[in-house]
């Protein structure tokens, strides 16, 4: 089945052709603000066939599976966008965008929060009044889903373990960033939370803070809720200590200048990641190994040779195998717990999307009219 994955970021847009598990086209709009043009449409013309759509989409509340789109689960999805203000109107544009495609392929929805679904009670449950917690929601969702799938299944093969066995610790570095403990091929706890506002230091999100801040700015100082939250979500992280966009290319280049607050953004991104990688190992119990993935994996070997240093966990990197490309290990062989890079995504929404395809056709014919599934 040859998959068109769509996969939105909240500064990015990648979109793949993914044929049999092999990409065999790639386009990355790098600084993409969200604004569905053309860019979808002229991947799709340019390919020489495609049998479906599969896309991202980060929340989608207690779903534990992907779906076939249609206007009412469009509908439906719209309700999160308060949950996940930067990447769900993304997302629900492009899959809409994609239910109009010539061809009126099937479109599927992937989501960052059903890897989670499972999360135990303890992890998922915060410390608040019951009352809100069931009238509103309110509980840890976790994101990153669909990259720590992929993460997950390919350190089960580049260990030659079961995935049942492992026991990971999964850090997403792009924009956003998460740190997940995964036992079983299972999330047994999460950084992020009821939002992708939450757990470490991100490119312009600035992770958990002290909850009294919002506060303190509003009652004292004369912030709104919308003050607040864009300053959270846009003016943080990386952006607010640095003073550049976020780009965690440019603070690197502005650091090796001599830059003192592209020190301090560097200094405090790397301690939060340090810190939630320890936690989260503590979640797991022993780890066997530390996956790293997303963006700023993949491309920032001087980074991730930096996150470990020589401390964290007694981890030792390998200088050689940290200056490769592809899903591998980039650890010593000795080194317990290992550490590698997975960075594949596309791979597990063309996956999840065959899945759901191949298990529709299996209950009978299908015929999809103007994105919905119709009888034959």
């Amino acid at each position: 089945m040859r998959v068109l994955t769509v996969n939105p970021g909240s500064s990015s847009l990648k979109l793949s052709l993914v044929d049999g598990g092999v990409v065999t086209a790639d386009e990355h709009i790098a600084e993409w603000d969200g604004v569905t043009r053309r860019e979808l449409e002229e991947f799709a013309a340019a390919q020489p066939s495609v049998d479906a759509v599969s896309v991202r989409i980060v929340h989608g509340a207690n779903r534990a599976a992907p779906t076939v789109l249609d206007e009412g689960v469009l509908a439906d999805l719209r309700g999160q966008v308060p949950l996940a203000p930067l990447h769900q109107p993304r997302s629900l544009s492009l899959a809409r965008q994609a239910l109009d495609l010539p061809g009126r392929m099937p479109v599927v929805g992937c989501f960052d929060t059903a890897f989670h679904v499972g999360l135990p009670d303890q992890a998922a449950t915060y410390p608040l009044p019951r009352s809100w917690r069931d009238r509103y929601g309110i509980r840890r969702y976790g994101f990153h889903g669909l990259s720590l799938a992929h993460a997950t299944r390919a350190a089960a093969e580049v260990l030659g373990e079961p995935v049942r066995r492992l026991r990971l610790v999964c850090c997403h570095l792009g924009a956003g960033a998460s740190v997940t403990a995964v036992v079983g091929g299972r999330s047994a706890d999460t950084s992020m939370g009821f939002t992708p506002l939450d757990g470490v230091a991100m490119a312009t999100r600035c992770g958990s803070i002290d909850p009294g801040i919002p506060l303190y700015l509003q009652r004292e100082h004369g912030f709104t809720a919308s003050d607040v939250e864009h300053a959270l979500n846009h003016d943080s992280g990386l952006a607010g200590l640095s003073g550049t966009g976020g780009d965690v290319r440019d603070v690197l280049a502005l650091r090796a200048k001599g830059d003192p607050d592209a020190r301090l953004a560097l200094d405090v991104y790397l301690h939060l990641l340090r810190r939630e990688i320890a936690a989260q190992a503590v979640s797991v119990g022993k780890p066997d190994a530390v996956v790293l993935t997303g963006g700023v994996a993949e491309h920032q070997p001087e980074l991730r040779a930096e996150l470990f240093g020589d401390t964290l966990l007694g981890v030792r990197i390998d200088a050689a195998r940290n200056r490769g490309t592809g899903d591998r290990l980039i650890s010593e062989e000795s080194s317990t717990p290992a550490v590698l890079v997975a960075c594949r995504e596309e791979k597990e929404l063309a996956r999840l999307c065959e899945e759901v395809l191949t298990g529709l056709a299996g209950a009978g014919p299908l015929v999809f009219r103007h994105g919905r599934k119709a009888d034959p």
